[in-house]
């Protein structure tokens, strides 16, 4: 995206893979829910989130050692002028789906059509701002693009190529859930069971396992997805040894319940991974869409009874820092106190449309870790009653008499966020807000979050070094009305979506990170979501013949970590 690629053109493999590491072996993982789809790229349907990066491929390969690099996959080169306002490929004669058939350009221009037309909202954004699609050669095609938006070209070369003859003339986006898109990725499906399991199986005729870029990665023979009630299920199956391995994400539980016979025995092994990428946000969202979100002094009350540090200490034994900003544990943060530079003559022409602090300066509140929380509530209330909302008999009320009431929608499954919501609760109760807590299965949360059907509910959004594009779909006001998009607090703000096109539109990292760095104070000082706690290191316990390479990428391990690098040893 910025400066050049770290590695030179003859590089041999990955700096975070083993070039030489052993095929073989089976794996089983486990997912909590269940899942009625394998096409994960249209809205309808729930699908195994994995599958999106197992089996199918796009023109470029991203290196998770660098901010945002691509190399060649399908494509053996790309062309870009210097304003990049186009970009061109050139298809490797080798490149075919797993069914052998070689992927031509009539399949890559076939999908970008079908999925900016009929694909998951994700997709909409790049659709938007191409302006044409032309094949120039036997083996290559030229996009050119309608917007000043330098990252269009290395988006461009990141969409899953599908095959024009299976779906062409076909309703793409309402296709049977169990029909299988063919993919040319390492992996094809092999058996399964909808909401149950189902099984990738690496393809022995895998047509790029001699790209550098694929050299000694997706080593495993079979990776076995299982489908679990909760995550205490799984845990348990884990402990069983249904299970190869386990993602841990509470630091407490990791210390003091990962001592079971198979870890002292040695046949399970605990390994950490310390990363470098943004925390994101993980939280409780509220949807400013409606009554009583809309207005930001309810979700700064909110923020305020939301007791962190005595939940946190519950809950973690208090080994987890807070997320203190969507890019907390990065350079492209906010920085403390009043914004200063090139970010406060990016945020100063919004100054009196954006709630206080974002110029000011925002921190989330930090309270004495008490149970009772006095000053978290008072500060509650006297943020209440500025909006109208004053306690009358024990219950908060406006002028109206109605009370403050609001459902919190979970997963049934979540049990994590059942825990902080049954804690936060409390606390509101005392405040005198009418709070109910709602749960459904997966399939219903996952309607239910994309028609934006809740007051408030869990919502986690990861964040990489290199934001750009998909900013707006996740809180761009194009998007906020959007059924499917990620923009769930409903975000409609004038200031953030100009910090989004000066991120974009940036031509040297400097101005990049002014303008994430004015983003997240936009965002932050909004109060959309109430924060969790952050994860600056990654947790796996997983059988002993798993190993993994002794270099880890600046983004550690990362959701295509483990299946990509990782191998099997049986002795």
């Amino acid at each position: 995206m910025y400066g050049t690629p770290a590695l030179p053109p003859d590089f041999v493999s990955l700096p975070y893979a083993r070039a030489d590491a052993p095929k073989g072996g089976d794996i089983t993982l486990g997912n909590t829910g269940g899942f009625d789809s394998l096409n994960p790229f249209v809205r309808k349907g729930t699908v195994p989130w994995q599958l999106r990066f197992l089996t199918h491929e796009s023109l470029m390969g991203r290196s998770w050692d660098e901010p945002f690099t691509l190399y060649g996959l399908l494509a053996e080169s790309v062309e870009v002028p210097e304003d990049r306002s186009w970009v061109a490929f050139t298809l490797r004669k080798e490149a075919a789906f797993s069914d052998g058939t070689p992927v031509t350009v009539a399949d890559v221009i076939f999908s970008y059509e079908v999925l900016g037309r009929e694909g998951h909202p994700r997709y909409l954004g790049l659709a938007n701002q191409i302006e044409s699609i032309t094949q120039t050669g036997p083996r290559s095609l030229r996009i050119d693009f309608n917007a000043d938006n330098r990252e269009l070209a290395l988006l461009a070369g990141m969409r899953p190529i599908l095959s024009r003859a299976q779906w062409e003339g076909r309703d793409f986006a309402n296709a049977p859930l169990a029909e299988i898109p063919l993919g040319t990725g390492p992996y094809r499906i092999g058996d399964y069971e909808a909401g149950r399991y189902v099984t990738l199986i690496r393809n022995p005729d895998y047509w790029g396992a001699d790209l550098p870029l694929r050299r000694g990665t997706f080593n495993f023979d079979s990776i076995k997805l299982d489908f679990y009630g909760d995550a205490s299920v799984m845990f348990e199956a884990f402990k069983a040894g249904d299970i190869s391995a386990l993602r841990e994400f509470n630091a407490e539980k990791w210390q003091s319940q990962y001592d079971f016979p198979a870890v002292t025995r040695g046949d399970v092994v605990k390994s950490e991974f310390p990363h470098q990428k943004p925390s994101g946000m993980t939280g409780f969202v509220m949807n400013t869409r409606r009554a009583p979100f809309d207005d930001w002094r309810v979700r700064a009350a909110m923020i305020q009874a939301f007791n962190f540090e005595y939940i946190n200490d519950t809950l973690t034994g208090g080994a987890q820092p807070r997320i203190t900003s969507y890019f907390s544990n990065s350079a492209l943060a906010m920085q403390e106190g009043r914004a200063t530079g090139a970010v406060a003559d990016l945020l100063q022409p919004f100054a009196q449309d954006m709630p206080p602090g974002a110029l000011e300066g925002y921190a989330l509140p930090v309270s004495d870790s008490s149970l009772r929380n006095r000053r978290g509530i008072r500060a509650a209330m006297k943020l209440l009653a500025e909006a109208g909302w004053t306690p009358q008999e024990g219950v908060m009320r406006n002028a109206a008499g109605d009370p403050l009431r609001f459902t919190l929608l979970l997963q049934q499954n979540d049990t994590e966020s059942l825990a902080i919501a049954d804690l936060y609760t409390q606390a509101l109760q005392r405040l005198g807000v009418d709070v109910r807590i709602e749960t459904t299965d997966s399939a219903q949360f996952t309607e239910r979050e994309a028609e934006f059907d809740f007051d408030m509910t869990t919502y986690r959004r990861a964040l990489s070094l290199s934001p750009g594009n998909e900013q707006r779909f996740y809180w761009g006001s194009g998007t906020a009305a959007q059924p499917g998009s990620r923009n769930l607090m409903g975000v409609r703000s004038p200031a953030v979506d100009a910090m989004i096109d000066a991120m974009l539109s940036a031509e040297d990292e400097a101005d990049f990170t002014a303008a994430v760095r004015a983003l997240d104070r936009a965002l932050m000082s909004g109060r959309y979501v109430i924060p969790f706690w952050q994860f600056t290191t990654g947790r796996i316990a997983h059988v002993a013949e798993m190993a993994y390479p002794d270099t880890l990428p600046l983004y550690g391990d990362g959701p295509e970590y483990m299946p990509q690098v990782w191998w099997y040893e049986a002795e």
